[in-house]
């Protein structure tokens, strides 16, 4: 049960990541939920021992651990543009 939430709040995530960074009509429904996931888990791994709490993937789902993994999220939509395009937006 806790992979289905950690899919939708990935999803959403991932959508309102792409929507801040103008990239939502250029990917789907299934890059808004690995953008969204694996921003949490990069975010998880790196910004939430230096922030404290729990990552979303550990099935902690309080506000801090949301705004961490939105703002992995949003790094990463930004590395892919870099990659991409060769300029962040």
């Amino acid at each position: 049960m806790t992979w289905i939430i950690i899919l939708i709040v990935g999803g959403v995530l991932g959508w309102l990541a792409s929507i801040v960074m103008r990239t939502d009509g250029q990917q789907g429904l299934i890059m808004n939920v690995i953008v969204g996931i694996l921003g949490a888990v990069l975010a998880g791994w790196f910004l939430t021992p230096l922030l404290g709490g729990a990552p979303i993937t550990s099935g902690a789902f309080d506000i801090r651990s949301l705004l961490v993994s939105f703002l992995g999220a949003v790094v990463l939509l930004g590395i892919v543009n870099l990659i991409r395009r060769g300029s962040v937006r």
